[in-house]
């Protein structure tokens, strides 16, 4: 078959990259063509809240990816679409997680689409954004609207996606992100990173984001400490501030954690994440609202134990009392889930129940159900 995946790689950063590179991989594998067609603008940089967008790595050499669509130029849209529709794909895989994309992704499809032969098919991370703005719903129903099926990975996603479309739909997790390697020693991740290997760590990774409840983990660490219910324990926040960090660093002055919190604030390359999850004890993602998260996927990756907040799909990816513990969205039951976590002979049997449960998590079967996608709408 031939296939088209549009939306983030190289040399575009971050896990919606990783994710596009790694199906067209496997649907290479599978003996299938495949392109990407990434941007050659993602973000205008006004409005992009980090550092850098891409990388200055080398392009993967076993990938035809080309820099072409243009997120803020309609003309660069018709464009696009055009091409795709004479180019006649069997069908597009596009990547949607804001409604920024819309426009340009609306577009597309529906021009693509005219040939009569192109499908379009999107694996959906979310529908209602995090971050609310008026234009959403307009924007939603918009691309929603034009696109044949798709693949969606948590039960919340699917009843949004309900409220826009009736398209075909169907379930599959998240799956590992396997291009981070291995776990490596303990004592190697700790120097690697300047930890000192007597101490305990807890995690927060991941891009930081006001929704993503780091105030609520701070508190709950202070009040673990101010308690007495956890010793010997730090807490290290790694990734970079996609909101001002200001607040976040009077908070933990205002709580007197600056000896406890290790603050990594700056985007963790690819080849930095192994040190991260395997010196740590757990992740902790305190999230006041979700969907599905990618941070849950590197966690079954590297078999590091869990702490999410019952909010979206998370619990659905994290069994309670299996690989972590799920716990209500406040300081409060963050803190007793980390206690928790702590006693003795968790963290281990946690981490061996993971080797088990990540079993679910395959490209292979994301990829099959793309492909039972296509075959449910062509």
């Amino acid at each position: 078959m031939k296939i088209t995946i549009l939306g983030p790689a190289h040399p575009y950063r971050g896990g919606l990259a990783s994710i596009m590179e790694t199906m067209a991989r496997v649907f290479r594998h599978r003996g299938h063509e495949v392109k990407i067609d990434t941007f050659s603008l993602q973000y205008p940089s006004w409005l992009f809240p980090g550092k850098s967008q891409t990388v200055d790595t080398p392009p993967p050499d076993d990938l035809h990816i080309e820099r072409s669509v243009n997120t803020v130029n309609p003309f660069n849209w018709l464009r696009i679409g055009r091409r795709l529709r004479r180019e006649r794909p069997d069908f597009v895989l596009l990547k949607y997680w804001t409604p920024f994309m819309a426009p340009c992704f609306g577009t597309i499809a529906r021009l693509a689409r005219r040939n009569g032969h192109t499908r379009v098919l999107c694996q959906i991370d979310n529908v209602e954004p995090h971050e609310h703005h008026v234009v959403d719903r307009p924007f939603n129903r918009y691309f929603l609207r034009s696109v044949d099926g798709f693949v969606y990975m948590s039960e919340q996603v699917h009843r949004e996606l309900e409220a826009y479309t009736d398209a075909p739909a169907l379930f599959s997790p998240h799956p590992l992100f396997e291009h981070f390697g291995g776990r490596v020693d303990r004592g190697e991740a700790c120097v690697r990173l300047g930890l000192d290997p007597a101490s305990g760590y807890a995690l927060f990774f991941g891009l930081i984001r006001d929704y993503k409840g780091l105030d609520l983990l701070l508190d709950a660490w202070a009040k673990l400490r101010c308690e007495g219910r956890i010793e010997g324990k730090k807490l290290i926040v790694a990734g970079e501030f996609y909101t001002p960090r200001e607040p976040y660093l009077a908070q933990i002055a205002a709580l007197g954690l600056q000896d406890e919190v290790i603050l990594h604030d700056r985007f963790i390359p690819d080849a930095e994440v192994k040190y991260y999850f395997s010196a740590v004890d757990c992740v902790v993602q305190p999230y006041k609202t979700a969907t599905q998260s990618g941070v849950t996927q590197i966690a079954y990756q590297f078999c590091t134990p869990m702490i999410v907040t019952a909010v979206g799909g998370l619990a659905e990816i994290v069994p309670d009392g299996r690989v972590g513990y799920v716990c209500p969205p406040t300081a409060e039951g963050v803190a007793d889930a980390i206690e928790r976590i702590y006693e003795p002979g968790v963290l281990e049997r946690f981490r061996e129940n993971c080797i088990d449960e990540r079993r679910r998590f395959s490209w292979d079967e994301m990829c099959s159900r793309i492909m039972e996608l296509y075959e449910k709408v062509k």
